[in-house]
């Protein structure tokens, strides 16, 4: 009997220091408690967690290093696949233009015929200006055609074989074309030269000239039909002394990046250099 009141003595006490504890706890009065017993335990499990966390990285690392070497690789790859595709685009892009615009420049001159070619190679001496195409006489191509750009005049066929041919700049030292200047249309002929650039020479005195001027295949001599552009006179030299002015001329086509040409397959030079009396001849 006293057993039993002693044990419900015992209960009562601890539900009521229970009871006590947690209106002080929520009382707050209990926190620098809480906090000092708390603080070993809270320490413990950081410095678990912190080497648990370290241990579990460094055994997945290799694994992601691996995983990103490979994205890295395929990302590269994907780059320069990306690369090469911009660069055929923008080439195509080019090729496109470029057609079409021969093509303009065909419907403009319906009267003459044409071949289109590709430059499949350049002159490797400084003493000599030509390209070479990639249609020869299996294309038709014969020696001395005129060859044109959307531009203007490049030059002339000078040599073929079945598959290809070479083509002889106007920019070359042994080119030498009778032009028209515009809008005197005086007489006058155009040079070739070493350096590449361009030279009038044969200029009437009485005629005037200027920079500005269209200089233009004046379809005399028989090696190219006249009204062809060539480009513009840049610079006049004139003197009293002289029995003709001299010009430098700026041309319209860019010889360092021609890549498709037309050959004007309708027309026929003709070699009109034995009619020319020589000094003497009876």
């Amino acid at each position: 009997m006293r057993s039993s009141s002693a044990r419900t003595w015992q209960t009562v006490v601890l539900a009521l220091i229970i009871i006590g504890l947690i209106a002080l706890a929520l009382g707050g009065y209990l926190s620098p408690v809480t906090r000092v017993v708390m603080a070993p335990v809270i320490s413990a499990q950081t410095w678990l967690s912190t080497r648990y966390i370290t241990i579990q990285n460094y055994f997945r690392s290799p694994q992601d290093l691996v995983r990103l070497r490979q994205r890295n690789l395929e990302l590269e790859a994907e780059n320069a696949r990306l690369e090469t595709q911009i660069i055929e685009l923008e080439q195509q892009l080019s090729e496109t233009r470029i057609l079409s615009a021969l093509v303009d420049f065909a419907r403009v001159h319906p009267q003459n015929r044409y071949v289109a070619a590709s430059v499949i190679g350049r002159d490797p001496s400084p003493f000599v200006k030509y390209v070479i195409i990639n249609r020869g006489s299996d294309d038709g191509l014969r020696r001395g055609m005129p060859v044109v750009t959307s531009q203007g005049l490049v030059g002339r066929v000078a040599a073929v074989t079945a598959g290809a041919g070479r083509v002889e700049l106007i920019t070359d030292p042994a080119s030498s074309i009778n032009v028209r200047l515009e809008p005197s249309g005086a007489q006058a002929v155009l040079l070739g030269s070493i350096t590449g650039e361009l030279a009038l020479d044969f200029i009437p005195q009485s005629v005037s000239v200027q920079a500005g001027d269209l200089v233009l295949t004046s379809g005399l001599g028989g090696n190219y039909p006249g009204n062809i552009l060539i480009g513009q006179i840049t610079n006049v030299r004139r003197r009293e002394t002289d029995l003709f002015q001299s010009a430098t001329v700026q041309p319209v086509v860019d010889f360092s990046r021609l890549e498709i040409l037309l050959i004007i397959t309708n027309f026929q030079p003709v070699d009109i250099s034995p009619l020319i009396p020589t000094p003497g001849a009876p």
